[in-house]
Order: C-alpha cells, then structure tokens, then sequence
C-alpha cells in the first residue's frame, strides 16, 4: 500500500513525474493499472494546481502593473511566436518527455494559453503518456522475464 502512494506523491513531484515513476514502480512489481492511474492523478493534481496558482499570480501582477503598462515585452513576444508555431497541444504533447509536465504547463499559460485549453491538452497528454509509460513498460518487462 505504501508503495501506492508513493507512486502518485512521485508523480506529483516535479523532478520525477510520470516519465520516471510509472517504468519504476511496474519494475517494482506493482500493478500496471494502478501505478498508470495513481501516476496520472498525482501528476495532474499538480499540474491543476500550478495552472490554478498561475492564475491568481498573474491577476496579482496585473494589479500591481496597474494601466499604464506598454505593450509587450520581448519575451512575450518571442513567447507568443512560440505557441502560433507549435500551439499548446504540441507544447503538452512533448512536454513529458523534453521538459516534464509541470514546465510545459507554466510555459503554455506564459506564452498565453487559455488555462482552460491548458488543462484539457495536458490532461489529454498525461493520459496519454501515463498509457505509453505503461504499457511499454508492462509490456518489455514481462519480455524480459519470461524464459
């Protein structure tokens, strides 16, 4: 049982996500099915967290910038070029294997994702993930143990 929940308090860290947790914990001996489930729930735990928090961060320094804010700055500009080229489907499809879910998520809404489309494709894309990590997992390790 503990194992369980480490398995979904890992996924939710940041530094190991569903890319390390989910071949671990199927090596380990556990259930696939509950270790791609409890992964995709602690990871996508965090990620709703991060987008919900982002949210209110960005509603803070509005505030504070007040209206006498210019234009764009050339981050955001570069940012905005970004998401027209690779759109935040792309940016949450390969985030969990070239900058983990957590950083695809803050760099969609950075670079001015709505936090609704945000969540629905990192949803789509953890999900997703989870079931590769797994399967292919499941899948190679019971190769390997076989005669």
């Amino acid at each position: 049982m503990i194992e369980y929940i480490l398995v979904f308090l890992g996924a939710a860290v940041p530094a190991l996500e569903i890319a390390i947790v989910i071949p671990v914990g199927i090596v380990r001996g556990l259930s696939p099915f509950w270790v791609i489930l409890l992964a995709f729930a602690g990871n996508m735990l965090t990620v709703v967290l991060l987008i919900f928090l982002y949210q209110r961060i960005e509603q803070w320094y509005r505030r504070r910038k007040g209206e006498d804010a210019e234009g764009e700055s050339k981050r955001q500009l570069r940012g905005r070029k970004i998401m027209d080229k690779y759109g935040v489907a792309g940016l949450a499809l390969a985030g969990p294997i070239l900058i983990g879910t957590h950083i695809a998520a803050f760099f969609a809404l950075l670079f001015g994702a709505s936090k609704r489309n945000t969540i629905i494709w990192m949803t789509v894309s953890i999900a997703l993930w989870s079931l590769v990590f797994g399967v292919v997992t499941a899948m190679g390790f019971t190769f390997f143990i076989k005669d």
